[in-house]
């Protein structure tokens, strides 16, 4: 292509050409060949104009392997638990959050794979999915402690916030997971779900107004409780006679080693309540209290407080016995009046039964399991008083196993070492008759000594 316009100054012809064979652009004459004009290297790049490193080498960033690895886990996991688009969308939402920010970018593999059931449990949480942090530790196959742990953390550094779930709340998806339906087991076996959840449910919230799900874990309370409402929804000899290993063989899960304890526990629950009932004339036991479930939750408040009030008459029969033993006749009939006032129940309803005035509350006449007698603080450190959960109906399992305390001596500030020793001290010193002989040898010695000395 011609340049328009120049001429070749060598032989005057116009046929000028650009070459741009080499690196460097020349205007060259066709007919003698002459350089017309040279291009400078550094004003006048090859290709165009000048274009930086970075933008010549840009691509579309790629998300890193491991956050598109924790994305895949967080689909399966929720493929697994079947929930809906909507909960597997803010999951991995949720989790880019997470694995992007400065908290969670410098931490091993193992706790980012927590972080993906993290994820799903927050987002199951918040859009009311009922999930425990146990069966997210069961497909993570890892330690509830820690999975709760990074759980709190991930909330704490997103600044999300997480509704509490209550375990009545998750009882219903936990008795979904029990095949006992009529397709699984036999018909003497099998139980509505519906049926089975609204008994276990009320099973728990007894469990709960008698303090056993304090402090607990939920999942061996809700399979206690689950098997309890599988028993006595139909307590046929079928049922009776399984015990809690072959309920949960048959049922298809995996049993957990506490959830015996809180069996027993329900149970014992059950026949203090059973015991008040009016009708039942045999002796209540563990092993016959399954039938009279069904009457002890239609009036478990009722029971509740009748047991409350037969406890407490109990207590009081047995102070004003053992007040009445010891003083003698003249005094006897005021210290018995004094030692009714100071039993546990009576003490304790005095003291919150009543305000300022001494006139008693409204509606504190019937006593309320769930309040705990209050203990001053002076009054333990100079007499430490005995296990009050041993003593009232219904206490916390802290409280009736409580750990012993590590009594703390008080150091002697008094002793100076130039106390008086008695004669009768000094003997007890001297035990055996030889050292009596050894003790005057060494007297004389030393009077010997000072005379020679002398």
């Amino acid at each position: 292509m011609s340049a328009a316009g120049m001429r070749c100054p060598a032989c005057g012809s116009t046929n000028i050409v650009d070459d741009d064979l080499y690196s460097q652009a020349q205007l060259v004459c066709v007919d003698c060949g002459s350089v017309v004009s040279e291009g400078v290297l550094a004003n006048d790049p090859v290709g165009g104009s000048d274009v930086s490193f970075s933008r010549t080498t840009a691509v579309a960033k790629r998300p890193c392997t491991n956050l598109i690895k924790g994305q895949q886990r967080v689909k399966a996991i929720c493929r697994i638990l079947m929930v809906n688009r909507e909960i597997e969308d803010l999951s991995q939402t949720y989790y880019k959050m997470a694995y992007e920010h400065k908290a969670f970018l410098k931490v091993s593999l193992q706790k980012k794979e927590i972080l993906t059931g993290c994820c799903v449990l927050l987002s199951c949480r918040q859009l009311n999915w009922p999930i425990t942090v146990g069966t997210i530790s069961c497909l993570l196959d890892a330690d509830s402690m820690v999975v709760g742990a990074i759980y709190q953390e991930m909330v704490k550094n997103l600044s999300i916030e997480a509704p509490i779930i209550n375990v009545t709340d998750v009882i219903e998806a936990h008795c979904h997971e029990y095949k006992i339906s009529s397709l699984d087991v036999p018909e003497e076996l099998a139980e509505n779900s519906r049926d089975l959840t609204k008994r276990a449910v009320a099973l728990v919230e007894l469990a709960a107004d008698s303090w056993i799900v304090t402090g607990r874990k939920p999942i061996p309370i809700m399979m206690a409780a689950t098997y309890l409402a599988w028993q006595s929804l139909k307590p046929n000899k079928h049922r009776l006679k399984f015990s809690l290993d072959k309920f949960c063989q048959v049922a298809k899960v995996k049993k957990l080693k506490s959830a015996m304890k809180r069996v027993a526990e329900i149970k014992e629950v059950l026949c203090k309540l059973g015991k008040e009932i009016p009708w039942v004339r045999e002796t209540v036991t563990p092993d016959n209290v399954i039938q009279l479930v069904e009457c002890i939750l239609q009036n478990r408040y009722a029971l509740l407080r009748r047991a409350m009030r037969t406890h407490e008459d109990a207590l009081l029969e047995e102070s004003q016995a053992s007040c009445a033993e010891a003083p003698p006749e003249g005094t006897a009939s005021s210290q018995i009046s004094e030692c009714a006032d100071q039993t546990p129940i009576t003490s304790f309803v005095k003291q919150n039964g009543s305000n300022s005035d001494g006139k008693e509350k409204p509606g504190d006449v019937d006593y309320n399991p769930r309040v705990l007698p209050e203990h001053s603080d002076t009054q333990e450190s100079q007499n430490p008083p005995p296990n009050w959960g041993k003593r009232v109906l219904f206490a916390p399992p802290c409280v009736i196993r409580a750990k012993k305390r590590r009594v703390v001596q008080p150091e002697h500030t008094d002793v100076t070492g130039d106390e008086e020793i008695s004669d009768s001290e000094i003997d007890s010193y001297i035990r055996t008759p030889q050292e009596a002989r050894d003790f005057a040898l060494m007297q004389q010695m030393l009077s010997l000594s000072d005379s020679a000395k002398s």
